[in-house]
């Protein structure tokens, strides 16, 4: 087998080297496999040894007891971290989640117990062969995403892994194998066990890799979307005006607009996402199809949808804000400088750029205001976006403006003439402010 040895693989390689030499069977295990085997560069290396936690411990200067109680240390070398567990076979599942116990095994009962088979191959790098229990590397070769033994037990066991096979699935662009995917659709419901948390965690995963609107296709096919965001559920068969969406109704413009964020920030592929579930609530037919306020409905969904799968406030806030302004883009070119400069200056803007040129593509593909705020980028600097304050409340006070939100009023006037370019210094600002707002 050939691949880049980089960095982290040879210091991974180090490790089992160093387990071996004392006598105990070592491998590099799961998704690193996988990506070697398929010629991609692994994101983390995990090992597998016959080594107890406290043998690890002894035989490597810089460990950390992770799960000590599963068999898992942490070995440091440098600032990179490898998991190193103990074979083992674990024992009864009762929470979905976490089995009761570990019992230390072999490498064989170590690799049954894991969930695909494509995650369930060994690599030894100092021997330079593959050990496979599971017939892995024939589903690699297969493009098959096949749960290891019976699918529903690996279900049951973990209830998050119906997830994770969509996940794999999409990302690889394998297919699922038809006894897995009957599984997964038998045990959807179940899904409602897990942890808000630990679902949003697997559905950011999904959704900021590669063929994102595969996974929505794949969510929906399996009865998972019903279930974990019913509100884009919602969206399909929810028709559109051909004139704006000639690729159909709203649940496939999303899945489009999700192709086209590919690779993007959590919060940006949410509002991707999101930025539409608005429009079945506010549906109606007048001249033509029309979904008047759906910006703003959607906005106030979206933040029920974060706030249920326990966003951070700061991520809540700024996916809410992708949604609630996705539809401002129609309107930049006849926008006042001073009303387009505070929007180009709002710290999600970057991100609603992005938003905007998906849902165009995924569209009628007229990049027209796209282009515009592009070029406005260029023309204007940072510091003429959001200046400077001309005045504050302090130089107010000191002219005779009680306090009060009076003063607040007359700040933002300023502000607003100061974007416009119509006052363009101190003394100005003070002058306008004397003749405008005459004090009692």
């Amino acid at each position: 087998m050939k691949f880049k040895k980089t960095k982290k693989y040879l210091g991974a390689a180090e490790i089992v080297r160093r387990l071996k030499k004392a006598g105990h069977e070592t491998f590099l295990v799961g998704g690193c496999v996988r990506d070697l085997l398929m010629g991609r560069e692994p994101k983390d290396f995990d090992i597998a040894t016959h080594a107890r936690p406290e043998e690890v411990a002894r035989l490597f200067p810089r460990t950390i007891p992770v799960g000590a109680q599963f068999g898992v240390q942490m070995v440091l070398r440098g600032k990179t971290p490898y998991e190193v567990a103990t074979f083992r076979t674990d024992l009864e599942y009762r929470d979905g989640r976490h089995p009761e116990g570990v019992k230390f095994t072999g490498p064989k009962e170590d690799a049954l117990r894991r969930d695909f088979t494509v995650n369930g191959l060994f690599w030894d790098p100092v021997r330079g062969r593959v050990v496979d229990y599971v017939q892995g590397r024939k589903d690699l070769e297969r493009r098959v995403i096949r749960a290891i033994g019976d699918p529903v037990k690996r279900f049951t066991e973990d209830r998050l892994r119906v997830l994770r096979a969509i996940r794999f699935s999409a990302h690889l662009d394998f297919r699922v194998d038809s006894k897995t995917w009957s599984a997964v659709k038998q045990s959807a419901r179940e899904i409602l066990q897990v942890s808000p948390e630990r679902i949003r965690d697997e559905i950011v995963k999904l959704f900021t890799g590669p063929n994102p609107g595969e996974g929505l296709e794949l969510l929906d096919e399996s009865g998972l979307l019903e279930i974990i965001l019913p509100e884009v559920a919602r969206t399909k068969g929810v028709a559109q005006p051909p004139e704006f969406h000639p690729e159909g109704d709203v649940f496939v413009h999303t899945k489009l607009v999700m192709d086209q964020l590919t690779g993007a920030s959590a919060v940006v592929v949410l509002g991707g996402l999101l930025h539409d579930i608005g429009k079945p609530p506010t549906f109606k037919i007048a001249e033509r199809i029309r979904f008047d306020g759906h910006d703003r409905v959607g906005a106030v969904m979206a933040e029920k949808i974060c706030r249920r799968l326990r966003f951070s406030n700061a991520e809540t806030g700024a996916i809410t804000e992708l949604v609630k302004d996705h539809m401002r883009f129609k309107d930049v070119r006849q926008m006042r400088l001073s009303t387009l400069k505070r929007f180009m200056a709002k710290p999600t803007f970057r991100e609603e750029m992005k938003l905007h040129r998906a849902d165009c593509m995924a569209s009628h593909k007229d990049l027209t205001n796209w282009k515009f705020l592009r070029i406005k980028l260029k023309e204007l600097p940072p510091e003429e976006i959001k200046p400077k304050p001309l005045i504050n409340g302090h130089d107010l006070l000191q002219m005779g403006y009680p306090e009060g939100p009076g003063i607040g009023a007359i700040l933002k006037a300023v502000e607003e003439r100061q974007l416009d370019k119509e006052l363009n210094s101190h003394s100005e600002a003070l002058i306008w402010v004397s003749e405008i707002f005459p004090r009692r």
